[in-house]
């Protein structure tokens, strides 16, 4: 015994909530999630630069006084940084990259800034090689 019509499915106003609701989650998150990657790609840079210093400063104990002429011999053998640079990421305004800029002065490109010059006051410093700004509008060089 049936006392009315059985009801299968959704009405159209049912799913137009549905979709508007699911559409008003995706606009909160979507942005928020975006912010989370470029976060973490500059934490990893920030991360790589500690790595490289460190790595610096052993080998300058090592070879008694002396900075590498460049980076690329902080890679030679596993001792300092392994087989290959780390990658500096600069999000939104740069590619990944491991490249080397020798000098103090950054030609915002990407990659690692490195002063190999005796005497200079800033010799063995290594920074990221980007004059823009992180999330906490810290220029990168500045690092």
């Amino acid at each position: 015994m049936r006392s009315g019509p059985v009801r299968l499915g959704f009405t159209l106003i049912e799913l137009m909530i549905v979709v508007a609701i699911i559409g008003i989650l995706a606009a909160i998150a979507i942005p928020r999630f975006a912010s989370l990657i470029r976060k973490a790609n500059e934490g990893s840079s920030k991360g790589s630069l500690g790595s490289i210093r460190s790595a610096l400063s052993i080998y300058y104990g090592d070879m008694e006084g002396q900075y590498p002429s460049d980076l690329m011999a902080l890679t030679v053998g596993i001792k300092y940084l392994g087989q290959q640079m780390p990658l500096a990421k600069a999000p939104n305004y740069h590619v990944d990259s491991s490249a080397e800029v020798l000098g103090t002065a950054s030609n915002d490109g990407s990659g690692w800034l490195y002063d190999p010059n005796t005497g200079d006051v800033n010799q063995g410093d290594v920074w990221v090689n980007c004059t823009h700004t992180d999330t906490k509008a810290s220029i990168w060089t500045t690092y």
